[in-house]
């Protein structure tokens, strides 16, 4: 019978912080994402995909309200601390 020592509790938190959650982007989000984070408005992202500028209004709100963010800047650092961009991502 082994004894655990120190706390376990601090054990855990520190493996939870290493894994990354899942948050399923639907193909649509991702693919908006993306566009974000190369700089695009609204506006040509909608153009782009052929949707309204509306919709992409959505698929941003649900991103940012998935992420837990409340601005672009907050998003774009969040989607790269989980690995939903590549670190390397829009770099020359």
């Amino acid at each position: 019978m082994t004894r655990s020592r120190g706390n376990t509790a601090f054990q855990i938190q520190r493996v939870e912080r290493l894994q990354k959650p899942k948050l399923n982007l639907t193909p649509r989000q991702t693919q908006i994402l993306k566009m974000v984070a190369m700089g695009q408005t609204n506006r040509e992202i909608a153009a782009a995909l052929r949707i309204s500028i509306r919709t992409v209004e959505v698929h941003r709100f649900n991103l940012m309200r998935r992420l837990n963010v409340r601005n672009v800047a907050q998003l774009l650092r969040q989607s790269l601390r989980l690995g939903m961009l590549p670190r390397a991502f829009g770099g020359r």
